[in-house]
Formats: structure tokens, C-alpha cells, sequence
């Protein structure tokens, strides 16, 4: 069977979030869509998987029926489930910042540039770009030219900019990330800082791979996605990069040689960072993954 993921968001005043919780996910029980979704008063975020028309089904009750309104959202293939349950949570975020009053649907946002443009405006040397996701993500690719924040994650983001970035100076910003969603939330966050010209990648970089040919394509590297496919390639099909599943960073030859290498355990840059509740925590998850795609395999 082939299974459709469908990765969304959309920003909107949604203070009635906790109300929609249990009918969404006794929908997803019932057609059998796996994944996560993240209700909070600022919006939807999310990415499931599940039939071709299960995912069709789901997009409609959440415009239609949950009264959401039109969402984009960017659709791929997989040969396998790439989740093993389903999960709707409440956050004070979708996307967390650590700003739950700076919401995009009212705030004022920079200019979305469309993936066919994107090129052109990144090789301005008079534009700074700046990739907003972690540094474990930096690290399996990313755009010509951009700079890594060396977040570890993504509230840490306004400590960089007011660190590392001035509005008197730098005139003309251009950010992305993997889907869009960090992206509204931080040119939301500059222009609320008094930066004039902000730009971001309508869509992310997987509407970057869909639209740009590889040919074309500005991009060195994979892009790190949150499902089991770890990274996909410029082609959208599932990379071969490896990551740590116990902190997410990319996994080097050498790495599989040291001592406190552990397969979907830890690795050498986050052994040490962790107790031992949590590498027996890790182990468990592991062992539990393990046991789940053989059954699948039979």
C-alpha cells in the first residue's frame, strides 16, 4: 500500500482549540490516519498520513466541518506508515517561539517570495539569509549562502536575532524553513523589531524541491523531516542521511566506531548529555520501533 502524507498549518484566531481536540481525533480513529496535530489559540499544525481518500476526508473535516477555512498544505508518498499512532495535542503554540501573543494571522509579516523567485533573491549579496530551523537540520542541508543560527531549538531564535542581527543595518532579510511555519512566525517577530524588508520562502523547502528543478535547485544537501523517513532529497524521495534518533543529529561514519554510539539511542553528541531514566527511555522506544516494523513486514 502506498500512504499519503499530508504536512499542514494554518495561523487563526482559534480560542475554541480545546473544544476541536476529541472530535479530530476520533476522526483520525476512524479512518485510520496516523501522525500529529498540534491545537492551539493561534492556529492548526500538523502532518499525518493515511489513505489517498482518508487524507482527502481529513482535509475537508478540517475545513469544513471543524470550520477552519482553506489550508495549505504540501502532500507526499510513502511505501510505508510513517507513524505508529496517532496524536492530537493542546499547545500555547503551534509552533513554539516562546511568544504566544505574537500570532501571524494578525501581526504584521514579511513578503512571500514564491520557490521560482527564490533564487534570484538569495544570490543578492545584499541580502542576508538566514535559515530559521535547529542546527541539527542546518547540518543535513540547506540553502547557498545561508547561515546557521546554531539554534537547538527554535525559541532560542529571538536571542539569536538580537544578537546576531540589527535593523539599521541589515536592510534586506530572507528567511526559510521546512514548511513555512517558522518562517511566519519569525518575520513576524523582525518586523515586530523594526526590520523593514523580510522575506520568506512561500511554502518551505519541500515546495522548493516540488516546484525548482534539481538542475536549478540552490540547495546542497537533504532536508530533515520529522517522520520516519528522517531526510528526504531534492526529488522529495526518502534521503540517506542518518540521524540520531535520540537527539536528531546527523550520524558520520566514524560515529558508528565510538563507544557511546548506540543505535537509535545515542550518539556521540548526546551520551553524555543524558541520565540514565532517559537512555533506558530511549531504549524501550527503540525496542518498541523494532518490534513494530517486523510485524508490518510479517
Amino acid at each position: 500500500m502506498t500512504w499519503t502524507l499530508f504536512a499542514f498549518y494554518k495561523f487563526l484566531d482559534l480560542p475554541q482549540c480545546e473544544q476541536l481536540r476529541d472530535p479530530l481525533l476520533a476522526f483520525c480513529e476512524t479512518e485510520g490516519i496516523h501522525g500529529s496535530v498540534l491545537l492551539a489559540p493561534e492556529g492548526v499544525n500538523g502532518t499525518v498520513a493515511g489513505s489517498k481518500k482518508a487524507v482527502a476526508r481529513f482535509r475537508g473535516y478540517l475545513e469544513s466541518e471543524l470550520g477552519l477555512g482553506p489550508i495549505e498544505g504540501k502532500y507526499a508518498e510513502s511505501e510505508k506508515q510513517p507513524f505508529r499512532r496517532t496524536k492530537v495535542k493542546l499547545k500555547t503554540e503551534i509552533v513554539h517561539l516562546g511568544r504566544p501573543d505574537l500570532n501571524p494571522a494578525s501581526a504584521a509579516l514579511g513578503t512571500y517570495v514564491a520557490p521560482g523567485e527564490w533564487n534570484r533573491l538569495i544570490s543578492d549579496p545584499e541580502v542576508r539569509v538566514i535559515d530559521t530551523r535547529n542546527d541539527f537540520e542546518c547540518q543535513v542541508g540547506t540553502f547557498a549562502r545561508a547561515e546557521n543560527p546554531h539554534t537547538e531549538k527554535f525559541s532560542d531564535f529571538p536571542a539569536y536575532v538580537d544578537k546576531a542581527l540589527d535593523p539599521a543595518k541589515d536592510r534586506k532579510v530572507a528567511m526559510f524553513c521546512t514548511g513555512g511555519i517558522r518562517c511566519e512566525k519569525a518575520t513576524a517577530l523582525l518586523k515586530e523589531k523594526g526590520f523593514q524588508e523580510v522575506y520568506h520562502l512561500r511554502g518551505g523547502i519541500l515546495k522548493y524541491f516540488e516546484e525548482v528543478p534539481e538542475a536549478d535547485s540552490l540547495w546542497q544537501g537533504e532536508c530533515f523531516v520529522f517522520d520516519d523517513r528522517v531526510t528526504v532529497d531534492q526529488t522529495l524521495a526518502p534521503g540517506r542521511t542518518e540521524c540520531c534518533r535520540g537527539c536528531w543529529n546527523p550520524i558520520r561514519p566514524e560515529d558508528k566506531l565510538d563507544p557511546r554510539y548506540e543505535a537509535g539511542v545515542t550518539c556521540p553528541a548526546c551520551a553524555d548529555k543524558k541520565s540514565p531514566e532517559r537512555i533506558a527511555a530511549a531504549r524501550e522506544r527503540e525496542r518498541q520501533r523494532l518490534l513494530l516494523r517486523a510485524r508490518e513486514k510479517g
